[in-house]
């Protein structure tokens, strides 16, 4: 596929390559791969940054605090249940996050040809 008809979002969902969205993008949990093993699209230069971190924060953010006031205020539980809650939640939902946001980013930013300092 070329870079006009691949989805951004598709591929960053997927976190596949936003050249071809056929090879993987991550080598490890967050480590992106050098060269897409598909398309050999150089990886190396595509960089999200602190911006997927800000949107896991504003997203589970919300979600947490909103949930556990609201279970507060109904339920009343004691603070062990608040204590085994919310951190797992909070674990568990950075972790499934931030790689389709990351991918995500990366694959907007190729999309629009974004590099340090501008566009090319």
């Amino acid at each position: 596929m070329t870079p006009a008809t691949q989805s951004p979002f598709r591929a960053g969902l997927r976190c596949r390559c936003p050249r071809c969205g056929e090879g993987a993008l991550f080598a490890g949990l967050l480590a992106v791969r050098d060269r897409c093993a598909v398309c050999d699209l150089d990886l190396r230069a595509q960089d999200a940054g602190d911006g997927p971190a800000v949107f896991v924060i504003f997203i589970l953010g919300f979600l947490v605090v909103g949930l556990a006031a609201a279970i507060e205020l109904k339920y009343e539980p004691p603070l062990w249940v608040h204590l085994a809650l919310w951190p797992a939640l909070t674990v568990g939902g950075t972790i499934a996050l931030l790689r389709p946001l990351k991918a995500t980013l990366i694959a907007l930013q190729f999309q629009h040809r974004a590099r340090d300092g501008g566009r090319l």
